[in-house]
C-alpha cells in the first residue's frame, strides 16, 4: 500500500463552476425547444400540456426516507425528528452541524485527531459520532458534514437504534437524506453574498427524460463557496461540489438511479481558544487565533457512487438493493490552542498540546444493503413487513507526521492578548507513524408493523451484526509494531406497542437496545483496539420510551410528546492498575416536546424542546472515577430549545424567526464546572419579486452572543489549559433565487 501519496485539493475555480452552470442551463433549453415540433406542412404541433401542482412546502414531514421504517411518522412508536428541506432553504443552513442545531438534545464536542472540527456530536448526552447514515447507508467515514448543497432533508432518530444501523446509536442516529431526480422539469440559480467576504453560487436543475424508458430524469447540483467566519477574523473556509443523479426507469415496476457526490474543501482548522473550567482564560480575546497559519490547513476530498436499484414485484412486494463505493481523503495539520502558563510572566504563555500535528487519511467504503417490503395479512393480522440484509467493509490509510516545531527547547514565551499566528522559527517535518484498520461488518434484520385491529399496532424490529476488525500500527519506517482484532457477534431489537384511540392521535410505549463494540470508531479516527480493549466485549444500552403523538389543525400540525431513559449498563472504565474493564453505568431520564407544520395557511413553526438528567451512576474504582460519580454527563445540557417560524405577509413577503437556547452544562463528566448557558436569535426576510426571482436576507445571531458551541471534555489546567470553540458571530447574508 502506497504511504507516500499527496492530495492534492484544487480551490474552486469561479470560471469553471460558471462554465458547468452555463452548460447545463444551454442543455435546459435545447430540452426545451426540443419539446416543440414543426410538421413539415410549416403548422406548429404543440406536445401534450401537463399542470404539474405542488403543494406548500411545510415542515411536518410524514414519513421518513428510510427503507426501514414502513410506517408514517405518526404511527412510529419513536421520537424521530426531520428538519426538511423548507427549514434548511429558509434558514440557508450550510453545514450539517448548523442543520443539527434545530434539534433540542443534540450538542457538539470539539473536534479531535483531524477529523474535522465540530463533528463530534452528541445525542441525548451520548457521543453519537459512528452513527451516520446517508441515505440509509452506514457513513462512519464523516462525508457530506460541510454542506448542505446536495441535501433534502435530515432525519434524527432518537434512542438506542443499532437495530437499523448496527453498532453504535446509544442517544440516536443521524440519516441525511440526498436529493434525487424529480419527475417535473425545473432549474434554481442561487446567489449569495454577506459579511465575512461570504459569497455562494448554487445551481439545482432537474429534467425527465421523456423518451427514455418510463419516468427517467436527471439532477444536477453545483456548488462553490467561500467565506471567513463571523467573530473569527482568521479562519476562511473554501469548497467546491458537483452532484450529478440519474434516474433510469425500465418500467413502471422497475428503475435504478445512479448518484455521484464529489466535493473539495480547502479550510483553517479552528481549534479554539484557551480555556479553564469552561471559561475563557483572562487576556484572550474571543477571535484570537492560537494556530499557525502558515502550517495549519484541512484539505477534504470526498467522492461517493451509489447505486440503487427497486423493482416492485407486485402492488405488495418491492425489493431494494443498494450499493455505495466511497473514499475521503483528509490531510490536516492542526496545532492546538492549548496552553501553558506557569513559570511565564503575567499575560504570557508557551503553546501546549500537540503543535503542527498532521493526519493524512484516506478512509474507503464499499457497503451494499438488500431490502424486501412486503404489505400482506395473515389469520387477520395486517403486517408491513422489511426483511434485509447489509454487508459493508470500511479501510482506513493513516499517516502521521509533525513539523517538530521545538526539537528539544522549549516553545518560545508569546503575549496572550496577540498570538503570532505564524510560526517563524524552524520545522523539521517527518512522518512518525502509519495506522492501517479494517471493519467488516455483516448483518441480516427484520421489521413488522402488524395492526392487530384498528386501534392497535405492534412494531418490532431484530438484527444480527457480525463485526470483525482489525488495526495495524507501523513506526516511520514501516516496520510493524502493534497488531489487533477484534470479533463481535450482536443481536439488537426494538419492541413498541401503539394505541390509536382516534385517526389523529397515538400513544405509544417503547423499548430498544443497542451495543457499541470497541473497533465502532476504527474507521473515522483508526482508535478504539488497543491491549486493554481487543477482547473486551461490547458495551450495552436500552431505552424505554413512553409517548404520544397527535395531528392538529386539520392534520396540518403534529404535536409529540415522550418520556424516556436511556441507560448504558456497562460503561468501559479504566481501572487503577491501567486495565479496562466494563464497570461504569449511566443514566439519562429526560422528556421531548415538539411542533412542527402549518399553524394557519401563512404560519409555519417547528419547535422541540428537550429536558435532560443525566448522571453517572457508577465509575471505576479510582480517585478520577470517584470525581464522575454522582456527576451529570458532560457537554449535556438539562435544558434545550429551539423554534424557527415563519410567516406569509402579503405582496410577496414573508418574515422569519428563530430561538435557540441551551442552558448551563458540565465541561465534563468530572468536574462541576460549568458551561453558560444561552439564547441565540435568528431572523429571515423573504420578496417575491415575481413568479421566477426570490430575494432572502438572514441574520444570524442578532445581538452578536458569544456563545460557546463546541467544547473539550476536559477542565483544563495552568500547566495544559483545555479549549473552547465559540459558534459564529453576528453575520447578514442577502441570497437571489432565479428558478424558471
Amino acid at each position: 500500500m502506497q504511504h507516500t501519496r499527496k492530495t492534492l485539493i484544487r480551490r474552486p475555480q469561479p470560471c469553471l463552476l460558471a462554465s458547468a452552470i452555463g452548460f447545463a442551463l444551454a442543455s435546459c433549453a435545447c430540452s426545451a425547444l426540443a419539446a416543440e415540433t414543426v410538421t413539415k406542412a410549416g403548422s406548429l404541433q404543440l406536445g401534450d400540456i401537463q399542470i404539474q401542482a405542488q403543494e406548500a412546502e411545510s415542515s411536518k414531514v410524514e414519513q421518513s426516507a428510510s427503507a426501514k421504517i414502513a410506517t408514517p411518522l405518526l404511527d412510529t412508536p419513536q421520537t424521530i425528528t426531520v428538519v426538511p428541506k423548507k427549514v434548511i432553504e429558509e434558514q440557508q443552513a450550510l453545514s450539517l452541524r448548523q442543520v443539527l442545531s434545530n434539534v433540542s438534545g443534540i450538542t457538539f464536542n470539539a473536534g479531535e485527531g483531524g477529523g474535522g472540527s465540530g463533528d463530534s456530536i452528541n445525542i441525548r448526552g451520548f457521543s453519537a459520532n459512528a452513527n451516520m447514515q446517508i441515505d440509509g447507508l452506514r457513513d462512519s467515514a464523516q462525508t457530506s458534514r460541510t454542506d448542505t448543497f446536495n441535501i433534502d432533508q435530515v432525519e434524527v432518530i432518537k434512542g438506542p437504534n443499532s437495530v437499523f444501523g448496527g453498532a453504535g446509536t446509544t442517544g440516536g442516529s443521524i440519516n441525511v437524506i440526498s436529493k434525487q431526480p424529480q419527475n417535473r422539469a425545473f432549474t434554481r440559480i442561487g446567489g449569495s453574498v454577506g459579511t465575512d467576504n461570504y459569497y455562494r453560487t448554487t445551481l439545482d436543475t432537474n429534467q425527465p427524460l421523456e423518451d427514455v424508458g418510463t419516468d427517467s430524469a436527471v439532477r444536477l447540483n453545483l456548488m462553490g463557496h467561500q467565506n471567513d467566519v463571523a467573530g473569527r477574523d482568521e479562519i476562511d473556509r473554501k469548497r467546491w461540489g458537483i452532484a450529478p443523479s440519474l434516474r433510469l426507469g425500465f418500467s413502471d415496476a422497475t428503475r435504478l438511479t445512479l448518484s455521484l457526490h464529489h466535493q473539495e474543501d480547502d479550510n483553517l482548522p479552528d481549534y479554539g481558544v484557551p480555556a479553564v473550567d469552561g471559561k475563557r482564560l483572562a487576556g484572550v480575546d474571543r477571535d484570537a487565533y492560537f494556530g499557525w497559519k502558515n502550517l495549519d490547513k484541512e484539505e477534504i476530498e470526498q467522492s461517493a457512487f451509489t447505486a440503487n436499484f427497486e423493482h416492485d414485484l407486485n402492488d405488495s412486494l418491492s425489493l431494494q438493493n443498494l450499493t455505495r463505493y466511497s473514499r475521503v481523503n483528509r490531510d490536516t495539520t492542526v496545532s492546538a490552542s492549548h496552553v501553558n502558563t506557569t513559570g511565564v510572566p503575567a499575560g504570557s504563555y508557551r503553546p501546549a498540546g500537540p503543535q503542527g500535528y498532521g493526519r493524512d487519511a484516506e478512509t474507503e467504503m464499499w457497503i451494499n444493503q438488500t431490502n424486501l417490503k412486503a404489505a400482506f395479512d395473515t389469520f387477520g393480522l395486517a403486517h408491513n413487513l422489511v426483511v434485509g440484509a447489509e454487508i459493508s467493509r470500511e479501510t482506513l490509510d493513516l499517516r502521521t507526521y509533525s513539523y517538530n516545531l521545538t526539537g528539544a527547547a522549549p516553545y518560545p514565551i508569546f503575549d496572550l492578548g496577540n498570538p503570532p499566528g505564524y510560526w517563524a522559527g524552524a520545522t523539521n517535518k517527518a512522518t512518525s507513524g502509519y495506522t492501517e484498520t479494517k471493519l467488516v461488518d455483516k448483518a441480516v434484520y427484520l421489521f413488522d408493523t402488524i395492526a392487530l385491529n384498528e386501534q392497535w399496532d405492534i412494531n418490532g424490529g431484530v438484527r444480527v451484526d457480525w463485526m470483525d476488525g482489525q488495526a495495524r500500527a507501523f513506526d516511520a519506517n514501516h516496520q510493524p509494531t502493534t497488531r489487533f482484532e477484534s470479533n463481535d457477534r450482536k443481536a439488537s431489537s426494538r419492541l413498541g406497542l401503539v394505541y390509536k384511540p382516534v385517526e389523529n392521535g397515538r400513544f405509544y410505549v417503547a423499548w430498544g437496545n443497542s451495543f457499541n463494540p470497541s473497533a465502532e470508531n476504527l474507521a473515522s479516527s483508526g482508535g478504539g483496539l488497543s491491549v486493554a480493549t481487543a477482547d473486551l466485549g461490547p458495551e450495552k444500552n436500552e431505552t424505554w420510551e413512553l409517548g404520544t403523538k397527535w395531528e392538529l389543525f386539520e392534520r396540518r400540525v403534529e404535536l409529540d410528546a415522550a418520556l424516556f431513559r436511556v441507560e448504558k449498563s456497562n460503561a468501559r472504565e479504566t481501572m487503577s492498575d491501567g486495565s479496562t474493564q466494563l464497570a461504569g453505568k449511566q443514566r439519562v431520564d429526560g422528556i421531548e416536546l415538539g411542533l412542527t407544520g402549518h399553524v394557519t395557511e401563512q404560519w409555519d413553526v417547528f419547535a422541540n424542546y428537550t429536558f435532560l438528567d443525566s448522571e453517572t451512576l457508577k465509575a471505576a474504582d479510582t480517585p478520577a472515577g470517584a470525581d464522575r460519580e454522582g456527576q451529570a454527563l458532560g457537554n449535556t445540557p438539562p435544558r434545550s430549545f429551539n423554534l424557527w417560524t415563519t410567516y406569509k405577509l402579503p405582496a410577496g413577503w414573508s418574515i422569519g424567526y428563530g430561538a435557540r437556547y441551551v442552558s448551563e452544562r458540565n465541561v465534563s463528566s468530572s468536574t462541576r464546572a460549568k458551561l453558560d448557558d444561552y439564547w441565540l436569535h435568528n431572523a429571515m426576510v423573504g420578496y417575491k419579486v415575481n413568479d421566477n426571482l426570490d430575494l432572502q436576507l438572514n441574520v444570524n445571531n442578532l445581538f452578536d452572543e458569544d456563545y460557546v458551541e463546541r467544547v473539550r471534555q476536559q477542565p483544563g489546567a495552568a500547566a495544559r489549559s483545555s479549549a473552547i470553540e465559540y459558534g459564529d458571530g453576528r453575520s447578514a447574508l442577502l441570497s437571489a433565487t432565479y428558478s424558471f
